[in-house]
């Protein structure tokens, strides 16, 4: 149990840090932020892999759920920048 817990942080950070990576421009969220976004990505994407019929059989890396979540990330960071993003000033006096 905790194992899985563990990993799934550890996917979680690596599927968030590479869907940052292909995003372009800055994004302005945290570390915990990216690992949460990336752990939710990585759940949609072995979700979406197994509605589609895929199982790891062989075992090694499931790389189809892999990218999948990584794409699930990126629009879960873009959905999250458009929500808490940089607010911006209009630069007019008040």
């Amino acid at each position: 149990m905790i194992g899985s817990i563990i990993l799934a942080i550890i996917v979680g950070a690596i599927i968030g840090v590479v869907a940052r990576l292909v995003m372009p421009g800055k994004q302005s969220i945290g570390m915990i932020m990216t690992v949460v976004l990336g752990a939710v990505g990585g759940l949609i994407g072995s979700a979406v892999a197994g509605q589609f019929g895929y199982h790891n059989a062989n075992g090694g890396i499931a790389w189809i759920p892999f990218f999948v979540g990584v794409g699930a990330a990126i629009v879960l960071i873009a959905i999250y920048e458009a929500v808490t993003g940089r607010r911006s000033h209009t630069g007019m006096p008040r």
